[in-house]
């Protein structure tokens, strides 16, 4: 087997990840990531039992159990760069020995399932509803980093998506990924499902406009007209994308719910969207247990 060097593959003095700080027997194979520091104790109060907790930068794990489920949640920050940390960090917990710096023979499966917040791309999905992202489309470059490889649906949509967008001249390449299937079948009476935009960032890349002018300001229009069979784009945010990719190309089930706190073809923000994230986050623990 070969030696990941240690410039590589960071462990510091206590054995633990070098962002997460976590160690291995500290993380769960069922992961819950959220963005928002804040939010990893809103997740993990509803735990019977707290094992572990830490936290370094951006980055609170709090591992746990709820009944005979044992459940991590970590919190990843803003954004693709951040996902590249934390998904690649997740992996490395689970799948290489920390003692020989060598993958491991036998590999395991992580559930990664992001819970965050989304602005809805169509009329009809209202503030405080929940998406699940059967599809993340990445405007935002991350997994071309990475060698990967598309199904024949996957290829069509992009093909349909950059010819409709025109995102494949002063941009990056758009890239697709779908939900892990085991996941997602869990998680559809009573959710909104379609394909999740990610964007490299909140104002330009979403089309807001403060004081600076956009180079597309007719995005938002064509990503709500956009439509490939069934699939429809519902929503965008900062993070769904990346997970899917690099979960995928690493051998993980994942899947990202969003809580809808605008609606931006309505011109829409939730009264209450502590609450909107509160209702997802006690209906998502409900399926994750039963899992």
């Amino acid at each position: 087997m070969v030696r990941i060097a240690e410039s590589e593959l960071i462990i510091n003095s206590r054995g633990a990840i070098y962002h997460l700080d976590v160690r291995p027997e500290e993380l769960a194979a069922t992961v819950i990531t959220v963005g928002d520091p804040d939010r990893v104790k809103e997740v993990s109060k509803h735990f019977d039992y707290i094992e572990y907790k830490s936290q370094h930068r951006e980055f609170v794990t709090h591992t746990g159990t709820i009944g005979n489920k044992r459940i991590s949640v970590v919190s990843t920050g803003i954004g693709p760069d951040n996902i590249d940390i934390v998904v690649n960090e997740l992996d490395a917990l689970a799948n290489i020995d920390f003692e020989t710096r060598t993958v491991k023979p036998q590999l395991t499966r992580l559930n990664i399932i992001r819970l965050g917040t989304s602005g809805a791309l169509q009329e009809d999905i209202p503030v405080d509803s929940i998406v699940v992202s059967t599809h993340g489309l990445g405007i935002d470059n991350l997994l071309n980093y990475y060698k990967h490889d598309n199904n024949d649906e996957e290829m069509q949509i992009i093909q349909q998506f950059v010819a409709h967008t025109q995102l494949n001249s002063n941009f990056s390449h758009p890239y697709i990924s779908t939900a892990g299937s085991g996941v997602l079948k869990h998680f559809v009476n009573g959710f909104y499902h379609g394909i999740t935009i990610t964007c490299p960032g909140f104002y330009g890349p979403q089309g807001r406009v403060l004081r600076l002018g956009l180079t597309n300001p007719d995005l938002i229009d064509r990503l709500t007209e956009f439509t490939f069979g069934q699939h429809r784009i519902t929503n965008f945010e900062m993070e769904t994308s990346a997970i899917y990719g690099l979960g995928r190309l690493l051998g993980h089930q994942c899947l990202s719910l969003s809580a809808i706190v605008a609606n931006r073809i309505k011109k829409e923000f939730s009264k209450d969207g502590n609450a909107a994230v509160e209702h997802m986050i006690e209906k998502a623990l409900g399926i994750i247990v039963g899992m």
